[in-house]
């Protein structure tokens, strides 16, 4: 793509008038420049892109976009913002793939991957070809990629949506984090659908307040844009049952569709009922009443179908193949996960690592609990730190047995992470065990028969972040593993 026309959508208020180069590809890792590309200095939180610029040009860099001035021997423009610039070129030079997709954003504290890959199922089934972005990986068609970030940054969502486009993928679904919204990264991407799944207590390290963590979710419902094509409708799913929902209403120009169970909504379940092989409930939009009978166990997977549910029906999917697909669903990796090697308890590995989300799961197994209770529970390291004494409070609660141990601490010190956790429980019954391993040893050698174990915090995770070092571990492996050993 020649530069000039790539440059013309950020509308520069002086011109560039150099050599209208040929780019060949948009960077903003000098490691990744190759001759011809566009180098964009980004700083960030450690490292300072324009710092690199030069050896961006060694690499063979065209053209340099930078936010101060850079004395090189090629172009260099200057923008106020780079990593806004960034998202309006990657748009550009990408050929806003996003406008040729129908896009599903889904956004909340909880529920979004298990929602993501629902909605995903059932457009899969209903005969369309897919692509999926979120905290477990990268789906193109039937390719997997590994992802770093639930939400890639502006130019590799760019990239990844024009690959979506070139492999004839019709329908998108993307979990969109409250960092990505904050920073900027779903600038251009053209949503058709907005997910809201629940507001609970998270990231407070980033976002300081409960009121800027719900203002950062708002906007992917601000961005769904403030005109009407009745050829191209605009949806809002919003939870009935959550109050952030009423800032989310105002905060959109969408059509708004409401699910919920407690509250009055376009889609509720209702009578639901619960074992240890599935839940079933009524769901009902508007008069019409259709039985489901899911393998999905607890009422937050309720909320998850339904958020499912009302995204798959606003994207014209027919209610009774939604169901079916629903219906066949057995689980999502490391959410509400049976690890099965022939016990005679149960073992459950599940991501809940908020208050809420463990609540939540605490609360499901309650249900099909007929003795003990043992959690295993920790907290990461570098994060937001408020909530650890609220972990440990909810696991002494509602587990008969609870262990708190280590999560990925990463450049905290395991004990200091605990004693943080301990604060909230002294005097009652727990034990410590910083080692995980030692601590879903110790929990599966002392469950006996009928009890349920379960180990919260990493879920699909098959990793352990010690300091700076990356350990390979997986929940459900370690747990197979001391259960073959008892």
């Amino acid at each position: 793509m020649k530069l000039q026309k790539l440059l013309k959508n950020l509308h520069l208020l002086i011109p560039f008038k150099g050599e209208d180069l040929e780019i060949t590809s948009i960077e903003n890792d000098n490691r990744k420049v190759q001759n011809g590309s566009l180098f964009i200095c980004i700083k960030g939180y450690t490292v300072d892109g324009h710092d690199f610029a030069e050896a961006a040009v060694k690499n063979g860099a065209a053209a340099i976009l930078a936010e101060r001035p850079i004395a090189l021997d090629v172009p260099v423009i200057l923008v106020k913002d780079t990593t806004r610039a960034m998202a309006v070129l990657a748009d550009t030079f990408y050929g806003q793939p996003t406008k040729k997709l129908h896009l599903i954003g889904i956004t909340g504290t909880n529920g979004k991957t298990t929602t993501s890959h629902l909605i995903e199922k059932i457009m899969v089934d209903a005969g369309q070809r897919t692509g999926l972005i979120g905290t477990m990986y990268t789906k193109i068609a039937e390719e997997t990629i590994e992802t770093k970030n639930t939400t890639p940054e502006s130019l590799t969502l760019q990239k990844t949506f024009q690959q979506m486009v070139d492999r004839g993928v019709e329908t998108a679904v993307m979990e969109v984090s409250s960092h990505a919204l904050d920073l900027g990264r779903v600038h251009g991407c053209d949503f058709d659908v907005a997910v809201f799944t629940n507001l609970t207590q998270d990231h407070l390290d980033y976002h300081k307040t409960m009121d800027e963590y719900k203002r950062a979710k708002s906007l992917l419902f601000a961005q769904l844009g403030n005109t009407f094509n009745h050829q191209n409708p605009k949806f809002a799913i919003l939870n009935a049952d959550d109050q952030a929902s009423e800032m989310y209403s105002r905060a959109t120009a969408a059509h708004i569709v409401t699910y919920g169970i407690d509250m009055k909504a376009d889609i509720q379940a209702k009578d639901i009922q619960m074992t240890s092989s599935g839940t079933s409930f009524n769901l009902i939009i508007e008069t019409e009443i259709y039985p489901v009978q899911m393998q999905l166990i607890g009422k937050f997977s309720v909320y998850n179908v339904l958020a499912s549910i009302a995204a798959s029906l606003v994207s014209g999917i027919e209610i009774n193949q939604i169901i079916k697909s629903i219906e066949s669903v057995e689980g999502v990796s490391g959410r509400f996960e049976l690890v099965n090697a022939g016990q005679d308890f149960t073992v459950i590995v599940d991501y809940a690592h908020t208050p809420d989300s463990l609540e939540n799961v605490l609360k499901t197994i309650q249900h099909i609990a007929k003795k003990k209770v043992f959690v295993i529970v920790g907290c990461g390291g570098d994060r937001d730190r408020t909530k650890r004494p609220l972990m440990a409070q909810i696991a002494c609660k509602w587990a008969t047995d609870p262990i708190l141990t280590s999560d990925n601490p990463r450049s905290e010190d395991p004990l200091a992470i605990l004693k943080e956790m301990e604060a909230g429980v002294k005097g009652g019954k727990y034990k410590i065990i910083p080692d995980r391993k030692e601590a879903i040893n110790t929990a599966i050698q002392q469950a006996s028969k009928d009890d349920v174990v379960l180990i919260a915090g990493k879920g699909h995770e098959t990793y352990q972040i010690i300091g700076n070092l990356v350990h390979d571990f997986d929940d459900r492996l370690v747990a197979r593993e001391a259960i073959e050993g008892r």
